[in-house]
């Protein structure tokens, strides 16, 4: 028979984890409120990372609680397949009121993952639906991050994120990725070089000819990769080069959405329409999981062409539009406009991009990038040991009392937007004197 102790932890197969290392030295969080966990020792730890990017709002808001709170009691389900609810579709409402004027129809997902796997089969979907069923194959970029569905990590670039699980999706191709150190490296906010990249799309499009491509995803700001930025002018480039060819571009904005740049979205912040947008991570800041899919009014009304006692797209989740999670998002939205959570992160962004180069000196930094709250510090890696020197930082960061994330050698960094200077000033200064030790 097992051990079924509570304080066994050999039962959880854990998550993008260590799981041996962890549980042999175990960091437990076991309370959180505004910019701060609590961990099991009863230390506070600023949170660096808004959680996993997602905390957008801040822990422990009253306000999403009580929305949450009185959802539960008052229906705590309600399927989604030919039966709705109001808060669902107050929420797709004020989601696509947010956004620029062509994207208008939200498909809801529980999770970033899901949003990507349901944007690529919108867009092979459609293009059948208009008769145009040849286009099949995605284009993703090299070191992407899609999620961890089989079409997400099949368009996605991250190789330790592929090279496990056989040989995915057939007819996906990737761009290169937008990161030119050498041209590029220590730039502050949208580094200058690197708009021709975008041209590797038409390579692509000559390889395989336009007439089977059906979309392009990338992230405007590729975050889990460790913060590549869009080089002026690149996004513009793509979309363009996108609409010669009849191609659907998707952003995925799981990341970028919800204020991370300063801006409601990157759409906006870039003024680059895509075709459709994923979302995840902030629209709920977190608290319960939900994820959706923006879509375009002429996406939406090409489906809308099949009879009318017909279903127009043969895909959905159980909790597709949970009532819960609908209603953790609607407050979610309240915080963000009524405490102006965008303009205060476009406003502290200067502030964050000086705590950050500040670092330049510090031992080993090879590369510093950020754009909004988004920071990343790459540093370079001991000889024969890649990820050794970050993982170490991140264990010191904790002690320390300052959550970071790490992903190869690459600190990221991507905070609550509720962050104060003070808490900006403890995060460079904490990872200035954690360097500094490990050097």
């Amino acid at each position: 028979m097992s051990n079924t102790a509570a304080n066994n932890l050999d039962a959880f197969w854990m998550p993008f984890t260590a799981n041996r290392q962890f549980k042999s030295n175990p960091r437990m969080l076991v309370g959180a409120k505004d910019m701060h966990y609590t961990n099991a020792e009863g230390g506070k730890v600023l949170d660096g990372t808004a959680g996993l990017w997602c905390v957008n709002a801040g822990h422990g808001r009253q306000r999403i609680t009580d929305a949450v709170s009185q959802q539960m009691a008052e229906m705590d389900y309600a399927p989604a397949f030919q039966m709705g609810h109001p808060k669902v579709f107050e929420l797709a409402a004020r989601l696509t009121a947010m956004l620029p004027n062509g994207l208008d129809h939200v498909f809801f997902t529980n999770s970033g993952s899901e949003a990507v796997d349901t944007a690529l089969k919108i867009a092979l979907a459609y293009h059948r639906a208009r008769g145009d069923g040849a286009r099949t194959r995605l284009i993703g970029r090299e070191r992407g991050y899609h999620g961890v569905g089989f079409g997400g990590i099949s368009v996605g670039g991250i190789v330790t994120n592929r090279k496990n699980f056989g040989t995915l999706l057939a007819g996906v191709d990737h761009m290169p990725h937008t990161h030119l150190p050498e041209k590029n490296a220590f730039s502050k906010g949208i580094p200058e070089y690197g708009a021709e990249l975008a041209d590797e799309l038409e390579r692509i499009v000559t390889l395989h000819d336009a007439s089977t491509i059906a979309a392009v995803i990338v992230e405007p700001v590729a975050g889990s990769t460790g913060v590549i930025l869009p080089p002026k002018g690149y996004l513009e480039r793509l979309r363009k080069i996108c609409d010669k060819h009849g191609i659907l571009l998707i952003f995925d904005e799981v990341i970028t959405g919800f204020g991370r740049l300063g801006a409601g979205f990157a759409t906006d912040y870039f003024g680059v329409e895509p075709d459709m947008i994923t979302m995840a991570k902030g629209l709920t800041s977190g608290t319960i999981p939900m994820g959706g899919v923006v879509c375009s009014k002429n996406i939406y009304d090409t489906f809308m062409g099949a009879p009318e006692n017909t279903i127009e797209f043969f895909h959905g989740y159980t909790y597709s539009g949970h009532p819960v999670a609908a209603a953790a998002a609607l407050a979610t939205l309240d915080c963000y406009k009524d405490e102006g959570l965008f303009e205060r992160a476009n406003d502290l962004s200067g502030y964050w991009e000086d705590g950050l180069h500040s670092l330049k000196d510090c031992p080993n930094v090879i590369d510093l990038r950020n754009l909004g709250l988004i920071g990343a510090i790459e540093l370079e890696s001991i000889p024969g040991k890649p990820t050794a020197r970050a993982f170490e930082a991140f264990l010191k960061c904790y002690e320390k009392g300052v959550l970071i994330r790490t992903t190869g050698d690459i600190i990221a960094l991507s905070p609550p937007l509720i962050i104060e200077k003070t808490h900006i000033d403890q995060i460079f200064e904490t990872i200035r004197t954690v360097l500094n030790e490990i050097a």
